[in-house]
């Protein structure tokens, strides 16, 4: 049975790594010694869940960490350097620090190797999180010994509501747009003036209607979408605003 760590140091081992064409090697001590860390693992680079959802949402709530006193968010996962920092390349990534546990002797360590041969994956870590000060294990949160690939404890709200109930996660906007449309312009402008970031979507001709038809219900653009909830056009996100 997995057990929780709480209150024990994390292991003390060396990772090897590849930045600029070079091998480099990071310490256990490196990482933990005197930070406030978040650390989530997860079975393998590429998967889904960990394509989709985990990685991407720690990303996003990562300077929501850092005001609350976070000093890094580390990814782990029992695969090499390479396949690491392809992951990387090719996610959302930016504020999170992938760490390569090639050999899984980190994830042996903290208890969490697990077989998945069954899979062809040989050892890998099950999924989970924690929160570690100055290198020892504050909390943890695994996801429950169930089949398949449970995700419901370790991912970046749970870890959030814990350090930080009353923490403003951002808010997720969507821009369907039309090039040199004057009222995409006068959405977006009103987005930025109220301090949003926002994804903006252009859709040619040959498709918006279509698009935003299916996603809205009105096929002329702009069409704004805040946390799941469809906003409407300039004039509708301007009263949503004020309001």
């Amino acid at each position: 049975m997995l057990q929780a760590r709480e209150g024990q140091r994390v292991p003390d081992v060396t990772f090897r790594v590849r930045e600029n064409n070079d091998w480099k090697s990071i310490t256990s001590d490196q990482l933990f010694a005197g930070k406030t860390v978040v650390l989530f693992s997860l079975p393998g680079a590429f998967t889904p869940t960990c394509s989709s959802t985990h990685l991407p949402r720690y990303n996003e709530l990562a300077p929501v960490f850092a005001k609350q006193g976070v000093d890094s968010i580390l990814c782990v996962s029992v695969n090499d350097t390479f396949v690491m920092n392809e992951w990387a390349k090719d996610q959302e990534s930016a504020n999170i620090t992938m760490i390569p546990d090639g050999n899984g002797e980190f994830t042996e360590g903290m208890g969490m190797l697990v077989d998945k041969a069954d899979l062809g994956f040989g050892k890998r870590s099950w999924r989970y999180s924690m929160l570690v000060k100055d290198g020892v294990v504050e909390k943890m949160f695994i996801e429950p010994e169930e089949p398949g690939d449970p995700f419901k404890v370790s991912d970046a709200d749970t870890m959030l509501n814990h350090i930080a109930p009353q923490a403003k996660t951002p808010d997720q906007v969507v821009v369907f747009s039309k090039v040199g449309c004057p009222f995409c312009a006068k959405a977006k402008q009103l987005l930025s003036d109220k301090g949003y970031e926002y994804i903006d979507l252009p859709l040619d001709n040959k498709v918006r209607g279509k698009v935003l038809g299916a996603v809205s219900g009105v096929m002329t653009a702009p069409q704004v979408f805040i946390n799941g909830k469809l906003i409407g056009g300039a004039e509708q996100l301007e009263t949503y605003l004020a309001a």
